[in-house]
């Protein structure tokens, strides 16, 4: 298949190992920071044919794997309300809150439809006039420029009975978080090319500079990933600490300037609690003065809805790199796809669901992480 099979071609994926092993003098641990990235570094066992040197450690980087208990335990409420329709993207169904998860309120008689864009909630709102239609409105940077522009649309179609549920995370404070913690051990970035193909490269600058770690804007397939290592490693060997930009086939320095302008028209940022991490300042967006009638917070009044952590389920250290998924307790045992402690093994991008799908046992340099 055209732009995919020739980025898992072998004889270049060796041709790259050849190239790190060649330039690599001591150990190094980088951080890859989607989910995606993950998936790939597991399936096709990228960890596993680089150098011993080389140490990939996995990060936060899944939305619906970040969203905090408390948020799905309002959704859940939500979802629960007879006048409500409540639409969601189909990962979010299956996510643990502190008692159910949506698909346990759609089996008691919730109103609970998986949709495949925030527009499809919009119409379900035009279509329903009777009933409050709320979207989970969660994701990265990436997600967000649609979920804006059904606000937008919303608002001109002069919908009362439309709102969304806010959870949107940013990635450039996660890695600050990151950085930050006292027991971090990572030396370099691979930044997110989804991401960075609507925000540009201009947020990771300063971190670079101030942090003085490399940042290298990576795709998520094999070849994509060994040469962001490359890049990586030739930064770390050189002593030098940049952006650079791995993935010019999708992202442009600049990012996208229509998408930004939306987002900046409906959104402002705030601080955001992480599963499992916390609260991380300026680390999220919700809806602006102007869009606030579309804040399902504001409208159904959840603010008083909040929960901890299950003790046995260890996602934030997944989430932060300070263990791999196999290295917990639960992982495979009481906790499996089919009854997840924890969002990283419900996700199609979470950490735990890629190492119970390719590996069950633990890699060579599964030493902990961040």
């Amino acid at each position: 298949m055209k732009y995919l099979d020739e980025y898992r071609d072998a004889d270049a994926a060796r041709a790259l190992v050849r190239a790190i092993s060649s330039r690599v003098t001591r150990p190094w641990s980088i951080m890859e920071v989607c989910g995606g990235q993950t998936h790939a570094i597991v399936r096709f066992a990228l960890d596993e044919i680089l150098p011993e040197q080389i140490h990939l450690i996995h990060g936060p980087g899944c939305p619906v794997c970040v969203t905090p208990i408390e948020t799905i335990d309002r959704a859940i409420a939500l979802a629960a309300r007879p006048e409500v329709i409540f639409c969601s993207f189909g990962d979010m169904l299956r996510v643990p809150g502190s008692g159910k998860d949506l698909f346990t309120v759609k089996s008691e008689g919730g109103d609970v439809r998986i949709v495949y864009s925030p527009i499809d909630a919009v119409s379900l709102a035009r279509k329903h006039p009777d009933r409050q239609v709320v979207f989970f409105a969660i994701g990265f940077e990436t997600t967000a420029p649609a979920n804006a522009m059904a606000a937008v649309q919303a608002a001109r179609l002069g919908l009362k009975n439309f709102s969304m549920l806010v959870a949107h995370v940013l990635v450039p404070p996660a890695i600050r978080a990151v950085l930050d913690a006292p027991d971090c051990r990572v030396q370099g970035f691979l930044a997110a090319g989804h991401v960075c193909t609507v925000m540009g490269a201009g947020e990771y600058r300063p971190i670079a500079e101030q942090c003085r770690v490399p940042i290298v804007i990576t795709g998520f397939e094999p070849l994509d990933i060994l040469r962001g290592v490359l890049l990586c490693v030739e930064q770390l060997e050189s002593g030098r600490h940049e952006v650079e930009n791995a993935y010019r086939r999708v992202v442009c320095s600049e990012g996208n300037l229509t998408a930004q302008r939306q987002l900046a028209e409906v959104f402002e940022v705030t601080a955001r609690k992480w599963r499992g991490i916390g609260e991380i300042p300026a680390s999220g967006w919700r809806l602006n003065e102007a869009f606030a009638q579309f804040d399902a917070e504001r409208r159904f009044d959840l603010g008083h809805i909040t929960a901890e952590e299950p003790d046995m389920c260890r996602a934030g250290d997944v989430l932060q790199g300070r263990i791999r998924p196999c290295q917990c307790p639960a992982f495979g045992a009481q906790c499996s796809p089919e009854r997840p402690l924890g969002a990283p093994m419900v996700s199609a991008e979470g950490a735990c669901a890629a190492y119970y799908r390719y590996r069950r046992k633990p890699a060579r340099d599964d030493r902990g992480g961040a």
